[in-house]
């Protein structure tokens, strides 16, 4: 390694000569400069012959690695390199570690970077990016949802039935602490498959939301039955009026019994799980059938094979990039992430929660994406929109894609009070991306004729469905003034997107059959989804009855 002292010595001269004096880190790089000049000129440099203060400087640039590797060179160095405030960075940047830690726990920070090492060293790459999103997670929802935060801090028990029914109510009442090495071991071994290094690391900090099913054998007190807490989900909800979705998170060995050897799942390991719809989302530990390993995904049948191991999917860990000069105006950030990982899945989803890209609705994380820009204000009016796309409603064969959206009307607090009015109908103009246009109007919004007054909020929800992945719709509604039913006026729509989520088929896809699913019109639909677009499809009630839902899709 080569050093240029007379570089260093000149910048030295040249900062004296320009304010008279040196500053107080020039002067110790000068002193520092001017002795190594010296040593040179003396003699051939020895680095053991450097004072301590210049060595610990450098050393404090280098890594926790590179520490260890300067360990070996010498006896003074390897002194020196255990210098205890060397390590405190090291313990902040990889372990996430404070002062009132390192007392409690009465060790040197060197001592302490010791001992996380030889238990999470494995997951050094990922720890402290986990770690922080889970802390941040648990921070946000002790503000906005104080009753899911109880279920973060338990630490239940899962029974496991003697013999396990069919079919159950998976109840989540509890976030445990996070498991140990040697059950992550053993869960590796169950499954005879390596769980990813990210994945195992979230769950030795925390080994998801535990469940229990009524009625199995236990030998603790029973546990409740009947519909849980909704505000438990921790993965998001959603919610219209007649489907109600709500993931949690499952713990690992409620996970490894869902794992799939089937055929057109093989190698997938479910992350979530919804007792109402039994949606899961997986994540492949290796690549199979199309998959690539770490993919997480929701899983898609194709309703037009007649095998039933063509399984199609939603994938919900990659990113869109857009080309070469050209900016990405919208991402569905419900879906998209920095990567094919579980911890991308992980820290987005924990990030578009606390940066309040979820709405929080009644205690509940609502997976909505607000586009943003996506308002538009007329007069004392704005509206915006959100949207979130439903994969358990939709299908990649036959191309039926379900989508919801909420949208929120708001009269201004300042609007004079001779601004009341109330809505009268909607229009809209849909464009899918193969450049269909249809233009549907209907009275009111989903069957209601909100009054609007200054200050007051109005919200719903409706939902819509396309054969084609991407669209926008826009339009306007119709009011008139409550003083005067004569005066009427428009209040534009924005513009927004819906746009599906990245797909993928299996390896070899099935030959297709003449059988579909007959769409079926809701009474409270907005109408917006007819005519070449497709209606909304049959949704399978049976998924709502709290007394039985399948274990796993």
């Amino acid at each position: 390694m080569k050093t240029n002292l007379k570089d260093g010595n000149m910048s030295c001269d040249t900062e004296r000569r320009r304010t008279g004096t040196y500053s107080g880190a020039l002067q110790q790089r000068c002193f520092q400069a001017e002795l190594l000049l010296t040593m040179a000129a003396s003699s051939e440099l020895q680095l053991d012959l450097l004072p301590s203060d210049p060595l610990l400087h450098v050393l404090s640039y280098l890594s926790f690695r590179d520490l260890v590797h300067c360990s070996y060179v010498s006896k003074r160095l390897s002194d020196l390199s255990k210098h205890n405030p060397l390590w405190k960075r090291h313990c902040c940047k990889h372990w996430l570690l404070t002062d009132v830690e390192r007392l409690q726990r009465g060790l040197s920070w060197y001592g302490l970077f010791k001992l996380y090492y030889a238990d999470l060293g494995r997951y050094i790459r990922y720890y402290a990016e986990l770690k922080n999103a889970w802390e941040q997670l648990k921070s946000f929802l002790q503000q906005r949802c104080p009753r899911m935060i109880v279920s973060l801090k338990g630490n239940l028990t899962l029974c496991y039935p003697q013999h396990a029914p069919s079919t159950a109510v998976l109840i989540a009442v509890s976030v445990a602490d996070g498991a140990t090495e040697a059950e992550l071991d053993d869960i590796e071994a169950q499954i005879g498959c390596k769980l990813p290094d990210d994945y195992r690391c979230s769950y030795r900090i925390h080994n998801g939301q535990k469940l229990v099913i009524p009625g199995w054998v236990s030998n603790q007190s029973p546990r409740p039955s009947g519909r849980p807490s909704q505000s438990n989900q921790l993965m998001g909800s959603m919610s219209l009026s007649n489907h109600y979705r709500s993931e949690v998170l499952l713990d690992v060995e409620t996970a490894a019994g869902g794992f799939q050897h089937r055929k057109g799942m093989r190698r997938s390991l479910p992350l979530t799980f919804c007792f109402h719809t039994g949606l899961s989302q997986y994540v492949a530990l290796e690549d199979a059938e199309g998959r690539r390993q770490g993919e997480s995904f929701y899983p898609c049948p194709d309703q037009t094979a007649q095998d039933p191991s063509a399984i199609d999917m939603f994938i919900t860990g990659q990113r869109l990039s857009a080309p070469a000069g050209r900016r990405l105006d919208f991402v569905y950030v419900l879906f998209l992430s920095a990567g094919s990982s579980f911890l991308d899945w992980f820290s987005s989803y924990v990030n578009n929660v606390v940066t309040g890209e979820f709405p929080i609705i009644k205690e509940q994380i609502f997976r909505y994406s607000h586009e943003k820009g996506c308002v538009a204000t007329t007069s004392d009016i704005s509206v915006s929109v959100s949207t979130s796309f439903l994969p358990e409603l939709s299908s990649i064969h036959p191309p039926h894609f379900f989508f919801t959206y909420r949208i929120r009307i708001e009269m201004s607090r300042t609007a004079s009070p001779d601004a009341a009015c109330q809505l009268d109908s909607r229009y809209w103009r849909i464009t899918t991306s193969d450049g269909n246009v249809e233009e549907v109007a209907g009275p009111g919004v989903v069957g209601e004729f909100p009054v609007m007054t200054p200050g007051k909020v109005h919200e719903y929800a409706s939902c819509t469905t396309f054969s084609t992945p991407s669209e926008f719709m826009e339009g306007h509604y119709t009011f008139h003034r409550l003083a005067n039913k004569e005066e009427v006026f428009q209040v534009a729509i924005p513009r927004f997107h819906m746009v599906c989520p990245p797909y993928r088929e299996p390896e070899a896809p099935s030959k297709a059959s003449t059988s579909h699913t007959d769409p079926y019109s809701d009474d409270e639909d907005d109408g917006d989804s007819r005519g070449r677009f497709g209606g909304l499809r049959g949704i399978n009630m049976s998924g709502l009855d709290s007394s039985r839902c399948p274990k796993f899709t």
